[in-house]
C-alpha cells in the first residue's frame, strides 16, 4: 500500500514522504490514527504543489535571513546596567535586553533567536542571532556600567 504520511512516524519517514507498507499497517493503523492518507493521484498532485509552495516560502525566508545576518555581522550593541565596585552585575543581562538594545538600533529580532552566556560582569561578549535553520550572525555586547 502506498501512503503519504502526514507526521513523522520512528522507523517509517518524515511528514510528507510517499512510503510503501502493507496493507494492514495502513488500512487498520496510519489512515484512521490521522498519521498517513492514501497516496492517490490526486493527492500526489496536492503533495507536489504544497511542497513547490513551501519551497518558495523557505527560500523567501532564506533570502531575508541572509540579508539580516549580513547586516548584524559584526554590530556592536552597548548595554547600560548596575554593577557593584568589583564590576559585578547586579543580576543579568539577559536576551530580551540585548533584543531592546537591538531594537533600538533599528534592527527587529526577536529574543528567542538570540543565544548567549550569561553574562554577569562588566565587559564584552558574543552572543549569536539564529536567523534561520543553518544562518546566524555573530553580534558583540558591551556591558557597561551606569
Amino acid at each position: 500500500m502506498k501512503i503519504i504520511l502526514t507526521q513523522d512516524i520512528k522507523n517509517l519517514g518524515f511528514k510528507d514522504d510517499v512510503v510503501i507498507v502493507k496493507d494492514g499497517y495502513g488500512r487498520n493503523f496510519l489512515i484512521p490514527y490521522g498519521k498517513a492518507k492514501l497516496a492517490t493521484d490526486g493527492a500526489l498532485k496536492m503533495l507536489a504543489e504544497d511542497l513547490r509552495q513551501r519551497e518558495f516560502k523557505l527560500d523567501k525566508l532564506r533570502k531575508d535571513a541572509e540579508s539580516m545576518a549580513a547586516k548584524l555581522n559584526g554590530l556592536t550593541v552597548t548595554i547600560n546596567t548596575k554593577a557593584g565596585a568589583s564590576g559585578k552585575i547586579f543580576g543579568s543581562v539577559t536576551s530580551l535586553q540585548i533584543a531592546n538594545a537591538l531594537k533600538e538600533q533599528g534592527y527587529d529580532v526577536d529574543r528567542r533567536k538570540l543565544v548567549s552566556d550569561d553574562i554577569k560582569m562588566i565587559g564584552t561578549y558574543e552572543a549569536n542571532v539564529n536567523l534561520f535553520k543553518d544562518i546566524s550572525a555573530t553580534i558583540t555586547v558591551e556591558v557597561v556600567a551606569e
